[in-house]
């Protein structure tokens, strides 16, 4: 998958959403590709070792009254995420993915 010169590649957790035929089929039709992901792996998520605690300690406390604040809060904290994090997080994603094979899938501490 091309978008402006640069290839994209898609990474999430195999979870029934994610692999729905009507999903398959647009990723399919649109030269998208996947990267295999263990289900129930947080450790292997940005989403799970970046984004969500990022979020949970910048948001936590707040209150909101409806969902529009919800989202513009969320959506400026992901944006004051400096994009030199982002490349930390993918390079770290490798280290962790290089040790899962290291570690045959086992379980290991000390990420």
């Amino acid at each position: 998958f091309v978008v402006h010169g640069h290839i994209w590649f898609l990474l999430h957790d195999n979870k029934r959403p994610h692999t729905a035929t009507l999903v398959k089929r647009f990723l399919d039709q649109h030269g998208v590709t996947e990267l295999s992901h263990p289900p129930y792996s947080p450790d292997l998520s940005p989403m799970d070792f970046l984004l969500l605690p990022k979020l949970k300690g910048t948001l936590k406390g707040r209150q909101f009254t409806d969902i529009a604040y919800i989202q513009a809060a969320v959506i400026r904290e992901l944006k004051a995420i400096p994009v030199e994090e982002f490349s930390r997080t993918f390079d770290d994603l490798y280290m962790r993915c290089q040790r899962c094979i290291v570690y045959d899938g086992d379980y290991f501490e000390g990420l």
